[in-house]
C-alpha cells in the first residue's frame, strides 16, 4: 500500500467538526465539545498527531468504561491572590486546562506570577497547547500533567510506575513566533507507538522494553507493554541507564509531585491502594499551570527583544550538515500548522476507519471523506 492509500488529507475545519459534533452527541455542553475540538485540531495542525483526533477513540473508551463526565461541573474551588485550583469535574482536560491557564494569566498580570493546580481531570491533549496560551497573551507559560496510566518504566524497574508525564514551556518573542518546547519525560509518548501501529511501522529500539528490559519493536506488541500489560513499557527520557535515563525518572517524578501531589490528584502508583481511586470511576489526574509575567522583571519588550536575539543566533549556528539548519524548539511545529492549515491533516486510512465507525455509533455524520 503506497502513502497516498494509506493517508487522506483532510482540511482542518472538518476535522474539528467531526470531533466537535462527536462529543456534543456524546453529551458534551457545546462550549466544552467547541474548547475540546479546538485544543485538539490545533495539535494535529502543530503535528502533534498523537494527541489530536487519534486521541478519539481512547475518550470514547474511557466514555464506555464511565471513566469520563461528559457534563462535568468546572468549577474554581479555591483561590488567592497567586494561586487557585480546579475541580474539572471528572471530564475531559482541555476545557479546565484553559480556563485554568488563562486564570494563571489573569493573576500573572496583577502579580507578576501565578500557579494554578487543576484536579478531578482528564487527559488534557497536548501540554504545549497551554504554555502556548500563555505566550500568546505575552507572558511565560509553564504546565505539566500526570495521569493513572502506568506506562513508563523507572530506571532499574521492571514495572511502569509513571505516565509520559509531559512538560511543555513557551515564551513570547517580538519578531519570532513564540518559543514552545513541549516534551514528554519518556523517551516518546504513548501516541507515537500508536502512530507506529497506524501507519504499519515497527517501533524502534529504544523506545519500549519488555520485563526483562529488552527492546520491544513490534508495534502491535509495543502497545500491549503501554497500556494493558503491568510489566514493561515505555523508557524514561535518556532510554539505557548508560544514557542517563535517570535523568528521565527523575523528571517525570518531578512533574507527577507538580501536578498530582499539588493538586491532590491520583497517582497511578498508588492507585491500588489509594480508598479515593476505589470510591470514584474518574481517572482524578492532576494538572498545573505556571504564568510568569516579563514586565514584572524588565522593562517591557527587553525580554522579547533578548530572546529574539537568542533565537536568532540559535539559528544561525553552523550546522553540521549545511542541509539541516540548526532549529529552535517550536520550529517544526509551526512549519506543519502553515502547511497543514494550507494543504489539510495527513490522517492514516487506519485512523480515519475508527472515527467513522466512532461517527456512526454517536449518530453524527462523518466528516472525513
Amino acid at each position: 500500500m503506497d502513502t497516498l492509500e494509506r493517508f487522506q488529507v483532510v482540511p482542518a475545519e472538518r476535522v474539528r467538526l467531526q470531533i466537535e459534533s462527536t462529543l456534543v452527541a456524546w453529551g458534551m455542553p457545546r462550549e466544552m465539545a467547541a474548547a475540546s475540538a479546538g485544543v485538539m485540531v490545533e495539535t494535529d495542525l502543530r503535528g502533534i498527531d498523537s494527541h489530536g483526533l487519534a486521541m478519539l477513540p481512547s475518550y470514547e473508551d474511557r466514555r464506555r468504561t464511565g471513566r469520563l463526565a461528559m457534563a462535568p461541573a468546572v468549577r474554581v474551588v479555591r483561590e488567592a491572590p497567586v494561586t487557585a485550583l480546579v475541580d474539572g469535574g471528572g471530564g475531559l482536560g482541555h476545557y479546565p486546562s484553559i480556563l485554568a491557564m488563562d486564570l494563571a494569566v489573569a493573576k500573572a498580570r496583577r502579580m507578576g506570577v501565578a500557579t494554578v493546580a487543576v484536579r478531578n481531570s482528564n487527559h488534557y491533549g497536548a501540554a504545549g497547547a497551554y504554555a502556548l496560551r500563555a505566550a500568546e497573551a505575552g507572558l511565560i507559560g509553564i504546565t505539566g500533567t500526570g495521569s493513572r496510566t502506568r506506562a513508563v518504566v523507572p530506571t532499574r524497574a521492571r514495572e511502569g510506575m509513571f505516565a509520559t508525564n509531559p512538560i511543555a514551556f513557551a515564551a513570547p518573542a517580538r519578531r519570532n513566533r513564540p518559543f514552545v518546547l513541549d516534551m514528554a519525560t519518556s523517551t516518546v509518548a504513548v501516541g507515537k507507538v500508536t502512530l507506529c501501529w497506524l501507519n504499519d511501522r515497527p517501533v524502534p529500539t529504544g523506545w519500549v522494553v519488555d520485563e526483562n528490559g529488552a527492546p520491544v519493536t513490534d508495534a502491535a506488541t509495543a502497545r500491549e507493554y503501554c497500556s494493558r500489560r503491568p510489566d514493561g513499557g515505555l523508557t524514561p527520557l535518556g532510554g539505557l541507564p548508560e544514557m542517563a535515563s535517570h535523568k528521565g525518572y527523575g523528571l517525570a517524578a518531578m512533574i507527577e509531585i507538580m501536578s498530582t501531589m499539588l493538586a491532590g490528584g491520583i497517582y497511578g502508583g498508588t492507585a491500588a491502594t489509594n480508598p479515593r481511586a476505589r470510591a470514584t470511576p474518574y481517572d482524578d489526574l492532576g494538572h498545573f499551570f505556571m504564568a510568569v509575567d516579563p514586565a514584572a522583571f524588565r522593562p517591557a519588550g527587553d525580554f522579547a527583544d533578548d530572546l529574539d536575539a537568542m533565537m536568532d543566533a540559535l539559528r544561525a549556528a553552523p550546522p553540521v550538515d549545511p542541509a539541516k539548519p540548526v532549529l529552535v524548539p517550536g520550529d517544526p511545529e509551526w512549519a506543519s500548522y502553515d502547511r497543514r492549515r494550507s494543504e489539510g491533516i495527513p490522517l492514516p486510512a487506519k485512523l480515519v476507519g475508527q472515527v467513522r465507525g466512532i461517527a456512526e455509533r454517536a449518530g453524527v455524520a462523518f466528516l472525513l471523506d
